[in-house]
């Protein structure tokens, strides 16, 4: 796995993880508001990944960040 595949994946991952966490702790966590919380992380991750592919013509060539900087 290249060096920006991992980066991807790793900031992919972590905002889904980061988004359910959050779902779920405004929710009052029924099966339904599971599913949704679920539902709302996973845009989350499909927006980080769009983001992190786009970066990849504008960042550093190993890096899913839009920042040229280290």
């Amino acid at each position: 796995m290249t060096p920006f595949a991992k980066d991807l994946a790793e900031r992919v991952a972590s905002t889904f993880v980061q988004a359910f966490v959050g779902a779920i702790t405004v929710t009052e966590l029924t099966d339904r508001d599971m599913w949704l919380s679920a539902a709302v992380a996973g845009v989350a991750a499909a927006a980080s990944l769009v983001k992190g592919l786009l970066a990849r013509n504008t960042g550093l060539p190993d890096s899913a960040s839009l920042s040229r900087d280290i």
